[in-house]
């Protein structure tokens, strides 16, 4: 018989089967999370599934509202711009901290998962696109020396991916995020820590500036006449 599944993998498969759902919009902002749907639809207990409801509470992507339950975590215009500033400041600052101190060996990995994810834009995957930036980040935040940026710019980055998913596919937006990407690559490799903020900072408010038009336009679509 092959060996039972551990309740902490099992738990982090719920979590990330959830976070998926919620960050690729087929869970909608305010969409109630039935416990027992959710149990049959994944074939898991629900002391299990309460777990990942709890860790996914945690990174704020779902609320628990009184009388009503879990339900998928909404944000205001106003929230958007403080994640984006806090992500902009975290952001730029771990890959300085990369740019001087990952090994080359991290360097390089970086460089390949890069390399995937100019492969999945051409391609215009949008789930290729996203799976690959979570692996992107993963590689910079384990090799900028901080554990504490790293645990917080992680959760950042859980919340940011609410409006990413939607606005890193925009037409016009993939190709220059492409580029603003292969550009701070190219600083990490040339040990630019100052270019490589630089880059970074700027890559993170283009991408505000799309996340927050697509947002205010869902707040507020504009009708033909």
């Amino acid at each position: 018989m092959p060996p039972m599944q551990k309740p902490e993998t099992l738990r982090t498969h719920v979590e990330n089967h959830l976070r998926q759902e919620i960050v690729s919009g087929r869970l909608k902002p305010g969409e109630k999370l039935i416990e027992r749907e959710l149990c049959e639809s994944m074939g898991v207990s629900r002391p299990s599934l309460r777990e990942a409801l709890r860790k996914l509470e945690a990174e704020k992507l779902i609320v628990n509202v009184p009388h009503r339950g879990p339900v998928v975590a909404s944000m205001t215009l106003e929230d958007a711009r403080d994640l984006y500033a806090l992500r902009r400041l975290l952001e730029s600052y771990a890959a300085a901290e990369f740019t001087k101190h990952a090994s080359d060996e991290q360097v390089e990995k970086l460089a390949s998962v890069v390399e995937r994810l100019q492969r999945h834009a051409a391609k215009n995957s949008r789930r290729g696109v996203i799976e690959t930036k979570s692996e992107f980040y993963a590689v910079l935040l384990g090799g900028c020396g901080n554990k504490l940026v790293m645990e917080i710019l992680d959760g950042v980055l859980s919340r940011v991916s609410l409006l990413r998913a939607t606005s890193l596919m925009l037409p016009e937006r993939l190709p220059e995020s492409m580029k603003e990407i292969g550009a701070l690559l190219d600083c990490i490799r040339k040990r630019d820590a100052k270019g490589a903020q630089q880059i970074s900072q700027k890559h993170v408010k283009n991408a505000e500036k799309a996340a927050l038009g697509v947002f205010k336009e869902q707040l507020h679509p504009k009708h033909p006449d």
